[in-house]
């Protein structure tokens, strides 16, 4: 995880970073840092399912607090986060269903016809 020049986290390295606490998304606002085509399909993607996504500055001592963390990007698609430091995060339904879906996005079942 990276923090911007404030010491606010930013990223990690090559992809964006998502929180969920209390079923609400949560991600630092891309004012220093790429705001990646991934990053606004995963927004996207949790808005379609009724998720309250916040876009807003997260200081580092807030990854107490959160339940879940994840990363998104063009390689890492969308990938659970485990730890940070001391924070432990679960892989929980949000995570999941963003990870399916963000799957089923860019490589939908083929036809019937193409196959």
């Amino acid at each position: 995880m990276m923090l911007d020049w404030r010491g606010q986290v930013a990223e990690a390295t090559g992809a964006n970073i998502f929180f969920v606490r209390d079923g609400v998304l949560h991600t630092p606002t891309p004012d220093c840092f790429l705001d990646g085509i991934t990053r606004r399909t995963v927004i996207d993607l949790a808005r379609r399912r009724g998720i309250e996504v916040v876009e807003r500055a997260i200081m580092p001592e807030e990854l107490e607090g959160f339940e879940q963390c994840f990363l998104c990007g063009t390689a890492a698609e969308v990938t659970p986060v485990s730890e940070i430091g001391p924070y432990r995060f679960e892989v929980g339904e949000i995570t999941r269903f963003l990870m399916n879906d963000y799957a089923n996005e860019v490589r939908p079942k083929l036809s019937v016809a193409a196959q």
